[in-house]
């Protein structure tokens, strides 16, 4: 499974891009909203960083808004990965855009007939929401299953793209159910390495260590 961060800080992108386990980036409006720069200036720094996918989300409700915007945010680099909502009018501007051959990543995917519908307009990504669908007491792992054994019965190349990740369990999940790539806050994957246990060994193997009085170099 495929590691995305999800954020628009470019210092947590260079940090976690030192560790060699990104994949790709993903931000929205809110994110770059927090960050206080402005949106274009905010993804071209970050597709300058990498080569990898970056998903920038357009603001525009009608087709021909997201069209107009989508081409733009395109044309800030290769990378850029436009990012659309399941809705009709975002189903449209993304077979448009895989007409022109740009990549597309549709959001706020809540069902699986969404996303079925995601994967018949030519959408790169589908992104469910897992922790959104967790906070109305639905499994959110769940769609992902449903979402899977359609994909894998048709064929599709649609990669499912688990978002609204907000637990290392949550990744867990994510992986099982099968999702191609998971997009996770910089705080989580962190977490990712952390268990209790962990530390508690490499505690002893220090102290075991010192009590040698050896040095390695």
């Amino acid at each position: 499974m495929k590691f995305f961060v999800d954020t628009a800080d470019v210092g947590d992108i260079k940090d976690l891009l030192s560790t060699g386990l990104l994949d790709g980036v993903t931000t929205n409006p809110s994110l770059v909203a927090k960050s206080g720069r402005q949106f274009k200036e905010v993804i071209a720094e970050i597709c300058a960083l990498t080569e990898m996918p970056v998903s920038a989300e357009v603001s525009a409700v009608d087709t021909d808004g997201m069209i107009a915007e989508g081409e733009l945010l395109a044309n800030i680099a290769e990378n850029v990965v436009v990012k659309l909502p399941l809705t009709l009018d975002g189903l449209a501007a993304c077979a448009h855009f895989k007409r022109k051959k740009i990549m597309t990543n549709v959001t706020l995917c809540f069902s699986a007939n969404q996303a079925l519908l995601a994967a018949k307009a030519g959408a790169t990504y589908v992104s469910p929401f897992i922790g959104r669908l967790d906070d109305i007491n639905l499994e959110g792992s769940d769609l992902i299953k449903d979402i899977r054994k359609i994909y894998d019965n048709y064929g599709f190349e649609t990669k499912i793209l688990a978002a609204s990740i907000r637990t290392a369990n949550h990744v867990t999940q994510a992986a099982l159910a099968g999702a191609d790539v998971t997009t996770i806050p910089p705080a989580v994957i962190k977490k990712l390495a952390q268990h209790p246990l962990t530390d508690k060994g490499l505690e002893q193997f220090l102290n075991d260590w010192k009590a040698t009085g050896q040095s390695i170099l």
